[in-house]
């Protein structure tokens, strides 16, 4: 069974660039072939990776009317779009359809399992700054709330670190490996309403970012700590669904409650889930699919 969303008719995939200091964002490329998302921008900063039908793809970001193109695995189950770059610049991370985290180099080839086989779904988002930690959400069912795991690449004990009972989605490292950043219920009763927080690395008290009516998920900071983003949906959704009319928004990491800019887009599910910063942190990537 294909868990690989698809466009629907008169439906596009457009990846728009935007930033602090950019009020509008601007179109980079669009296609009514397949269903993208969830852009990473490479350590180089020439291109970005996501993935489309169960496979991951590359653009050219200096030349992205030469289209996209597709990263060959040996034998890799069916990918979503929690992958997260390597900080060595040459492999990248991929959460697959069987439940599994892989490492794989960003050439294609083989890839090879990190996850144990202990019964559990691994969705990744984070990647420690030197590269030898994941921050991944574990859950046993799907329904089951989401809960935060941390696993040594290299093999070892996976620490899950109290950050309550609550559905938790999205934790990743600050660039000074200081912090874990995520989205959580943990807030409120009212079903579904996320809300950003962050935990001091692996422990300590969860603090809260911001409060908002909105349903907030996928706090992503810059390279330089300088800049954030995050998806908003409308208050009372339920996860984090596509085709709606969500908001990505542009905060400072010191002042989460303030947005410097805001893009409303049709969006949600694929447009924002894993961090797209440039390496130089001063825009990102992320993704609309608007129908005609």
């Amino acid at each position: 069974m294909s868990f690989a969303p698809q466009l629907a008719d008169g439906q596009r995939s457009q990846i728009l660039i935007g930033g602090p200091a950019q009020a509008q964002p601007t179109l980079l490329f669009e296609t009514n072939r397949l269903q993208i998302e969830a852009p990473n921008w490479s350590l180089d900063g020439k291109t970005l990776y996501l993935n489309g039908n169960g496979l991951l793809w590359a653009l050219d970001v200096a030349t992205p009317e030469s289209g996209l193109r597709q990263i060959d695995y040996d034998a890799l189950p069916e990918l979503n779009n929690d992958h997260v770059l390597d900080p060595d610049g040459e492999h990248i991370f991929l959460s697959a359809n069987d439940g599994h985290i892989y490492r794989a180099a960003l050439t294609g080839g083989a890839a090879e399992r990190v996850t144990p086989d202990d019964g559990m779904w691994h969705f990744l988002h984070g990647v420690s700054p030197d590269g030898k930690r994941l921050a991944y959400v574990e859950l046993k069912e799907f329904g089951d709330p989401g809960q935060l795991a941390v696993l040594p690449v290299s093999g070892g004990e996976v620490k899950r670190p109290d950050t309550g009972n609550a559905h938790l989605d999205g934790p990743e490292w600050s660039s000074d490996g200081q912090w874990i950043y995520y989205n959580t219920e943990a807030f409120t009763t009212a079903p579904g309403h996320a809300q950003l927080a962050r935990i001091h690395d692996t422990s300590g008290a969860v603090e809260r970012l911001v409060t908002s009516g909105t349903v907030d998920w996928f706090p992503h900071l810059s390279a330089d700590n300088g800049s954030a983003a995050y998806i908003s949906f409308p208050p009372g959704t339920l996860g984090h669904p596509g085709n709606l009319d969500v908001e990505v928004i542009v905060v400072s990491p010191e002042d989460w409650s303030t947005p410097i800019q805001r893009y409303p887009v049709f969006g949600g599910q694929g447009t924002i889930n894993v961090n797209s910063w440039s390496p130089d942190g001063t825009r990102f990537a992320f993704v609309a699919y608007p129908i005609a």
